[in-house]
């Protein structure tokens, strides 16, 4: 039985009770899954025309528009939290107290504070007629926190040899952050980078609360203003939003993934010269001693060197 390092190998026994508990556990599942449609289509909510609607031009071009909307907001979001984040780390890190002691409370207020209090407070006090720029702001608030924290966790786990060795070679502190520390952090941390940018394409779903048009705003607004069948289709729109949210994450992951194996291959562009013989060294392929035996005046071993010392035939 072979031992890991977190813990022991099962035994057969524990093999056995793990796929027991695993056949059971995919079986209540099942029946929770088998219930859970049952009672929906019972309801009608399974029902084609509950499906139909989405087959209208005006709700297609609702969704798209939502979607464009939701994409908007978390493209300026993910910039502005990574830019504050970086800003953040590394006022959290500096060598003067005003500085750190600023940034650090920055970080635990508005880390401590609920995002859609920020949000709200934002559109309400600063930008009450602009309702993506004041969800994009609190995302980026509230993100750039948490980014700021992978960073600094990230540039810390940095060997301090590196650094070290760039003051060494007299480079300043502002070169020694921006060139060794903060690449080698991004690289280290950029799972975590890219799982915290997941979360925040996930919260843009809270502009609903300053009316932003995204995707969960547009959701409601199908769903209650829609009826068929003298029902309202939410879960049927609550499924078609849904997979939208789950396939836009899956693709900020594959790209995040992409990312992550692209910067592990190591593409320095530097063509490797040819090998040089050494003189006075022995060629193996042209059976010489050198690279200039057997010539003239040369001392090498073959039969036809002139001026070489090899024993002439008869």
């Amino acid at each position: 039985m072979s031992a890991s390092v977190l813990y022991d190998a099962p035994g057969p026994k524990a093999v056995v009770r793990n796929r027991v508990y695993a056949v059971l556990g995919t079986l209540v599942i099942a029946a929770l899954l088998a219930v859970s449609l049952v009672r929906l289509a019972d309801k009608g909510h399974l029902a084609p025309e509950m499906w139909d609607i989405f087959n209208y031009a005006g709700i297609r071009q609702n969704i798209a528009d939502a979607l464009i909307a939701t994409l908007k907001a978390f493209g300026l979001a993910a910039v502005g939290s990574l830019v504050l984040g970086v800003l953040l780390a590394v006022g959290r890190l500096s060598d003067h107290r005003p500085v750190r002691w600023a940034a650090t409370t920055f970080i635990e207020l508005f880390r401590s504070l609920p995002l859609l209090i920020t949000i709200y407070a934002i559109w309400v006090g600063f930008l009450t007629d602009y309702s993506m720029w004041a969800l994009a702001a609190g995302l980026s608030v509230y993100n750039g926190c948490v980014q700021a924290e992978v960073l600094r966790a990230g540039i810390n786990a940095v060997p301090r040899g590196q650094s070290e060795a760039a003051y060494a070679l007299g480079m300043s502190k502002t070169q020694v952050m921006a060139g060794v520390l903060m690449p080698q952090a991004v690289r280290s941390m950029l799972p975590t980078i890219i799982s915290q940018l997941v979360v925040t394409l996930k919260d843009t779903s809270l502009g609903f609360i300053i009316l932003y048009p995204e995707l969960l705003q547009t959701a409601r607004l199908i769903a209650s203003n829609t009826q068929v069948n003298e029902q309202y289709p939410y879960v049927s729109t609550i499924a078609v939003i849904g997979t939208i949210y789950i396939a836009l994450c899956l693709l900020l992951s594959s790209l995040a993934t992409w990312i992550e194996k692209r910067g592990r291959r190591a593409k320095t562009g530097i063509a490797v010269a040819p090998a040089v013989q050494a003189p006075g060294t022995i060629d193996a392929t042209a059976g010489t001693f050198g690279p200039d035996a057997g010539g003239a005046g040369g001392a090498g071993t073959g039969a036809d060197g002139a001026g070489g010392t090899g024993v002439q035939p008869n």
